[in-house]
């Protein structure tokens, strides 16, 4: 391995972070990380109709809020800038043409319609057109043409592209980390578009030229660009510059495991496939954010880092020291992850215990304005004895609001299991138990009560169903001295005596 480790993550602005890119961005990172290297963010926007305002500051964001921030990219650390690809676009010319000198490439000047015509031709024969070694001399184009036509065309702002020469009668031997050694037949590659008339190049160049220049050495990317894998590695052959290595990750699967994951799946399904929310600039519809859904950002870390790759130990909850220490893209599986609402739900229930109560507090409070005028040390309370309880902040009001105010009703089904002939009686007398502990706390009351229906003989069932039934309005909660202990005396009392009163 190199002693310089540089990888880079390349999204194109056209909209908001898919999942799949945040985990291409976390794959790359932990890879530097683990090695001392550099995350590098490149905007790669050479298509500006596809360009969607807004964009490039939400991917920066993104990754800011996962807590994998890029050490060098646009406007940060720019030691080998500018990193948006428009504003490097002087660079590629020279970089097409230098290929066309050398004979690896070539101008072609087929018109749009042309080519459609041998498109519909072939497939009217039951065939596949493919602009490559065994047809490109009978089209339009500097191969075929005599030198003075190619002036000619070019002195006349014909439009044209530049196309690599792909050889015929090759072999390619490719390796990648994950996936091993490659052949590929060089006989059933098209001569791809490198750069257009209009002065932009295609990805193709761009991103290999962009690569060797920010001296990146590996080149860690989704599944959906192995078919380019062959074009790249002959570009790097042509130029004479030493290849990266390459890694291409597994694609991210639909929760059935059929096909790759898409924010339809989300929409249908009701869940977020974006990192944060994104309103489109233009339509300015909403798309749900796992951010403002409630969820911890290194509960999506842990999670996405599992979509593909395995420790291959028990071991799945990981912090990100813990992560970097561990990723190995060896360990990087070739087949799909299958994306799970359901454990991202459990990753953030985990990671919601180890928040501290005070913080989890002020969330709570910053999204409920009935707790407006409540101290922030009772709320934290509170969240202490709920928490186990709850994956999601907003999960704490239906798990806690009877400690803020006393029910206005009943569960009609729990007060007909827990109220009989003589449920009146037993809580009357648990009022006078109630008034008559002096030191209000958890265990003063507990041995009160428990020891008086020891005492009695009394079913348990009997006296803490229609309790708790008073002081929550159904029979769920935490500990019912603990809700008691937190409501006061005198709340305490008021609710049992309205429940007696009520029911």
């Amino acid at each position: 391995m190199t002693n310089n480790v540089r990888v880079r993550f390349a999204p194109s602005p056209t909209g908001p972070l898919h999942i799949g890119g945040v985990r291409t961005a976390l794959f790359n990172y932990l890879f530097a990380k683990k090695h001392g290297g550099t995350f590098v963010l490149r905007i790669e926007d050479t298509d500006q109709n596809r360009y969607v305002e807004g964009a490039e500051k939400y991917i920066i964001d993104a990754l800011n809020w996962c807590g994998i921030p890029f050490d060098e990219g646009p406007n940060k650390n720019e030691t080998f800038g500018p990193y948006r690809q428009s504003e490097r676009k002087q660079l590629y010319k020279q970089y097409a043409e230098e290929l066309i000198a050398s004979g690896n490439a070539y101008y072609a000047f087929d018109t749009a319609d042309t080519l459609d015509f041998h498109r519909k031709d072939h497939e009217a024969k039951g065939k596949t057109f493919i602009y490559n070694w065994h047809n490109r001399l009978k089209l339009s184009n500097s191969l075929s043409l005599s030198a003075e036509d190619v002036k000619a065309k070019l002195d006349a702002g014909d439009d044209y592209v530049i196309r690599f020469k792909s050889p015929q009668d090759e072999t390619l031997h490719l390796t990648d980390i994950i996936r091993g050694d490659i052949k590929i037949d060089t006989n059933i590659l098209d001569d791809k578009v490198l750069f257009k008339s209009d002065g932009m190049p295609t990805y193709h160049l761009a991103n290999i030229v962009d690569d060797h220049l920010m001296e990146i050495s590996h080149v860690i990317r989704g599944e959906e660009w192995l078919p380019s894998l062959a074009l790249h590695f002959q570009l790097y052959k042509a130029f004479g510059w030493e290849a990266p290595e390459f890694a291409h990750l597994p694609l991210i699967l639909k929760p059935t495991g059929k096909g790759k994951l898409s924010k339809r799946d989300g929409d249908k399904l009701g869940f977020p496939v974006f990192p944060l929310q994104w309103t489109d600039p233009k339509t300015k519809e909403i798309s749900r954010g796992y951010k403002e859904d409630g969820y911890f950002p290194e509960a999506m870390v842990n999670f996405l880092a599992f979509l593909g790759w395995n420790p291959g130990t028990e071991q799945e909850i990981f912090n990100l020291e813990e992560l970097i220490t561990a990723f190995d893209l060896k360990k990087v599986n070739k087949s799909g992850a299958r994306f799970d609402p359901d454990k991202i739900k459990w990753f953030n229930h985990h990671y919601m215990q180890e928040q501290h109560n005070d913080v989890l507090a002020e969330a709570f409070k910053n999204h409920n304005t009935e707790l407006a005028e409540i101290d922030i040390n009772y709320i934290s309370m509170v969240i202490d004895l709920i928490k186990e309880r709850a994956s999601f902040v907003f999960d704490f009001w239906d798990l806690s609001h009877f400690f803020f105010s006393a029910p206005l009703s009943y569960d009609e089904k729990a007060s007909k299991k827990a109220f009989k002939d003589d449920t009146k009686d037993i809580l009357s007398e648990v009022v006078s138990i109630v008034n008559n502990i002096e030191d209000f706390s958890v265990a003063n009351l507990q041995a009160a009560i428990k020891g008086w229906i020891t005492t009695n003989e009394i079913g348990f069932g009997k006296v803490m169903m229609p309790l708790r039934l008073a002081l929550v309005g159904a029979l769920q909660g935490p500990d019912v001295f603990d809700i008691m202990y937190m409501i006061g005396k005198t709340e305490s009392v008021k609710r049992i005596k309205n429940v007696i009163s009520t029911l």
